[in-house]
């Protein structure tokens, strides 16, 4: 897959798996984990792109004696998941037109 085109793909997944609640790293490579690859050493690269985009803000606070990193997702980045939503029909369209089996130009 393209690079840049896998970049803005996991930068939205990572939006939506903060969106309901904030969270940390080890907790969003899990629960990214049934969808989508990730590892931490991509995951944290991510998380402080989308810090400098305002698309999330970062909160430490102690667990178990250590200090932890929570990630909380910002009204810009919830912008950037409805913004997805509306690409992924253009995105869609594309992969259907690519696949399509009889070789036409014919849209659907």
């Amino acid at each position: 897959m393209d690079i840049q085109i896998k970049r803005g793909l996991l930068d939205v997944c990572v939006l939506a798996a903060i969106r309901s609640e904030d969270s940390y790293g080890y907790k969003i490579v899990k629960d990214l984990q049934p969808f989508v690859e990730i590892s931490e050493s991509t995951l944290y690269p991510i998380l402080r792109r989308l810090e400098e985009n305002d698309m999330l803000t970062v909160r430490s606070a102690e667990h178990n004696g250590r200090l932890r990193k929570y990630y909380h997702i910002t009204e810009a980045g919830r912008k950037r998941i409805a913004d997805f939503t509306e690409e992924w029909k253009e995105i869609k369209a594309i992969y259907e037109f690519v696949t399509r089996e009889d070789g036409t130009n014919d849209k659907k």
